[in-house]
């Protein structure tokens, strides 16, 4: 690891990518910033989080968004966008979202929109109905994605309707694998009981981006404490999830398995290292992550 800190991602068949959410945590500063840490630790693209509302928390407009990055060869990559899809009669009005979105990117020659489910619901509600629902909203989603050039798979998550493995297949088995993709989340498929080797590989034909998050179940020993000032008390379900992710190397998931099936698919495209904590801060974790890449995967698959 120290022998490959001196070397940048090499961001070849696979690109390497920040989430621009792990930033909410911390003080807020221009996307400038930002965009210096990623080009300084290899990290080249962003998925945006909290679209349209980050303009207002980053006050710059498209095309000065686009001349930074350029100028320092960092690009925006996708869009997280969620919504109601699981309400037959959200659903016009989030295929319309989904394209306004799209716009958004094709203005930063993007071609992926990763989508997120709907919150799991209460006890009593029709979960079977709306499961149906919100996979035919996707279908819908991926249809408009096609139509404008792109592809949307969805992004499983703890906490919504896509989390355990056999959601995961359910959501495979009812959505169109010509209109829709799947996205995966390392760490919330680990978290959720996944194994996530093997839903690699079952699904490789449908992964055409995804995220590498490291994780491990940690029960916090004190109050969590953002870098923002926020405090989660040590026995909360938050707490305890920002405590289980961890830089990538330093947790449980086996990443060189994922990267042996993104090699026999010839993989080329995105990956982003999507950090919810940064334990010393968003560069030192990414220079970390960077290390374990190019330490440990880029021998198997750059």
């Amino acid at each position: 690891m120290a022998a490959a800190a001196g070397r940048l991602p090499a961001n070849k068949n696979i690109k390497w990518a920040v989430s621009l959410g792990l930033w909410n945590y911390f003080p807020q500063g221009p996307l400038t910033d930002i965009f210096d840490v990623m080009r300084d630790t290899g990290f080249i693209g962003m998925r945006i989080t909290s679209f349209p509302s980050f303009l207002k928390r980053y006050p710059m407009s498209i095309p000065e968004i686009r001349r930074e990055a350029e100028k320092r060869g960092v690009h925006i990559v996708t869009i997280s966008f969620g919504g109601q899809t699981h309400i037959a009669a959200q659903q016009k009005k989030l295929v319309a979202d989904a394209r306004e979105a799209m716009t958004f990117l094709k203005q930063f020659d993007a071609k992926h929109l990763v989508v997120f489910p709907p919150g799991r619901l209460k006890p009593g509600e029709d979960v079977k109905s709306s499961f149906k629902t919100m996979c035919d909203t996707f279908n819908k989603i991926g249809e408009a994605a096609g139509e404008m050039g792109f592809r949307a798979g969805v992004h499983n998550h703890l906490d919504e309707m896509v989390e355990g493995p056999e959601e995961v297949h359910q959501c495979m088995a009812m959505t169109d694998p010509k209109l829709f993709a799947f996205f995966p989340d390392t760490a919330h498929l680990h978290l959720g009981g996944s194994n996530v080797p093997e839903m690699f590989r079952r699904y490789k034909d449908r992964i055409e981006f995804m995220d590498y998050k490291d994780a491990r179940w940690t029960t916090p020993t004190e109050d969590w404490r953002h870098a923002t000032g926020n405090v989660l008390p040590k026995d909360s379900k938050t707490a305890k999830f920002f405590a289980s992710i961890y830089d990538l190397g330093d947790g449980d998931i086996d990443f060189p398995a994922c990267h042996r099936v993104l090699k026999e698919k010839s993989f080329k495209g995105w990956i982003c290292v999507d950090l919810d904590t940064a334990r010393k801060g968003p560069r030192h974790s990414y220079e970390r992550s960077g290390a374990y890449i190019t330490s440990k995967l880029e021998s198997i698959y750059a």
